[in-house]
């Protein structure tokens, strides 16, 4: 309800604004321009661009107000578009992109494991897969699943059908081995 009368009253401002109606532009200004200027900001990054584009935007609203049709969008629609464009329009202008010269290319840091390090990993992956395969088979399975999956132990309890303190006491005696297998 409160939505159909503002947008009822933004579309009768605006088909004054068309009628060069400086009153009418004060009303869309005064009913509009904290929201306009949010969406001007968040695509600029920047007060003062954020501020010239909105002066550039009811320029544009004095002079294309005519232009708006309430049956294609809602007046607020209408005027964000508007805003969005000259925001846009003001980025492309100022060339404000991240650019870097292609030799700056040579310190980027690359975080994936060299080769050595993959292999190494590797290696541990190995000898680790080597040593549980030594531990009985059901402290085996609960080391995988809660050091793998992240099970908790009493989830492991459950469903092994064996008390809590059960269930520690083998991940513990597990982990005293491949600790030993692993030295």
């Amino acid at each position: 309800m409160i939505e159909d009368l503002e947008r009822s009253r933004l579309t009768a401002a605006l088909r004054r604004v068309a009628q060069q109606d400086r009153r009418a532009l004060e009303e869309v200004y005064r009913r509009t321009s904290a929201k306009l200027f949010g969406v001007a900001l968040r695509i600029l990054s920047d007060r003062q661009e954020a501020e010239d584009v909105l002066q550039e935007v009811y320029l544009t609203v004095w002079r294309r107000a005519g232009s708006f049709d309430p049956e294609k969008a809602s007046p607020i629609t209408w005027l964000v578009s508007v805003t969005r464009n000259r925001s846009i329009d003001r980025l492309r202008a100022s060339g404000s992109r991240n650019t870097a010269p292609i030799e700056a290319a040579e310190h980027v840091v690359d975080g994936a494991p060299s080769a050595l390090q993959q292999v190494q990993s590797n290696a541990e992956h190995a000898r680790l897969a080597g040593c549980i395969e030594l531990l009985e088979p059901r402290q085996a399975s609960a080391v995988r699943t809660a050091f793998f999956e992240g099970q908790t132990y009493d989830a492991l309890a459950r469903a092994a059908g064996v008390p809590l303190g059960t269930m520690k006491g083998w991940i513990r005696r597990s982990l005293i081995s491949l600790k030993a297998c692993l030295e």
